[in-house]
């Protein structure tokens, strides 16, 4: 009986490793699938920045839309900045002036947006009243109702307010900000009670302790916000295309749309325009990714 134990055993060790090892090169063919499908989606992305930065490189408008559809149309073979030269010195369309405008427009807005958004849901989180549920209620809500539908009730109360053709219009109606305010509540809410309480004891007041407790803890979602934001205003058009008037209040995003506005479109100008356009929206996304990183790690694993 022991001697067919021992023959047993080894037959069942070889059977085993036989289910070990192709579980090891299922693993291994899994990581090779998931290898490639992220090299495939790394150049779905990075292709039309490959191309934007190629043509933008090239000065000659008649080899551009010859390569058009090329595989040229993507590797560099051609490096001259004239496109770069004549979108930044053209005196009809001023792209320093620009450059400004959307600088101060998108980051005093993602400014004060952060700090009304995340006071008013600090109070909403832990504040006292029944009103906070009613609140949080409306906010929802108003995440359902599209912004361009709200585009010329707006128009018409800036308009009575005579801001039009300002920075003021272009920065007030959006401070206040639906999916702003409940990313931040939803990351309130879920700071320790112990810890506020903590500081009602002390005899701290809710501003307070949203300065000293609530603000410092939430840099990740205040990277997220600020993230969201930034892409958001930097790439708005709708808005600014209907209150601006000329160069001195215009954003980028508009100025933009004038390079196709005649019959021919100079894709050399169009494309470094855009690259220029980028360039400080990336050079932003480097500058906080750290903790927009932290925001999305700490959310999949309190998930």
């Amino acid at each position: 009986m022991k001697s067919e134990t021992v023959q047993f055993v080894p037959a069942i060790d070889e059977a085993v490793a036989g289910k070990g090892s192709q579980a090891m090169k299922f693993l291994a063919g899994l990581k090779n699938v998931r290898v490639w499908c992220g090299l495939l989606l790394s150049l779905c992305v990075l292709a039309p920045l490959m191309m934007m930065v190629t043509i933008s490189l090239n000065p000659d408008e008649e080899q551009i839309m010859i390569s058009m559809g090329t595989i040229k149309a993507f590797i560099p073979h051609v490096l001259s900045l004239e496109n770069y030269r004549e979108i930044w010195g053209d005196p009809n369309q001023p792209f320093a002036r620009y450059l400004f405008n959307t600088l101060l427009i998108v980051f005093t807005t993602v400014f004060m947006s952060i700090v009304v958004n995340s006071s008013a849901a600090f109070a909403l989180a832990w504040g006292q009243g029944g009103y906070r549920k009613i609140v949080i209620g409306v906010v929802v809500a108003l995440l359902a109702i599209p912004g361009e539908s709200l585009a010329l009730p707006q128009l018409l109360m800036v308009s009575k307010m005579g801001i039009i053709d300002s920075y003021e219009v272009q920065i007030l109606p959006f401070i206040g900000n639906a999916m702003s305010l409940f990313l931040f509540y939803q990351f309130f809410t879920k700071i320790p009670k112990d810890l506020i309480d903590a500081a009602k004891v002390d005899g701290v007041s809710l501003f307070k302790t949203y300065l000293h407790i609530g603000l410092p803890l939430s840099k990740p979602v205040i990277a997220t916000v600020a993230i969201l934001q930034f892409l958001e205003f930097w790439n708005s058009y709708l808005w600014p295309v209907m209150v601006t008037r000329g160069p001195e209040y215009r954003p980028l995003s508009v100025a933009m749309s004038a390079y196709f506005g005649s019959n021919q479109a100079y894709w050399g100008n169009i494309m470094a325009f855009a690259v220029s356009m980028a360039i400080p929206v990336i050079i932003f996304f480097l500058f906080i990714q750290r903790h927009f990183v932290q925001s999305i790690t700490g959310s999949a694993v309190k998930g």
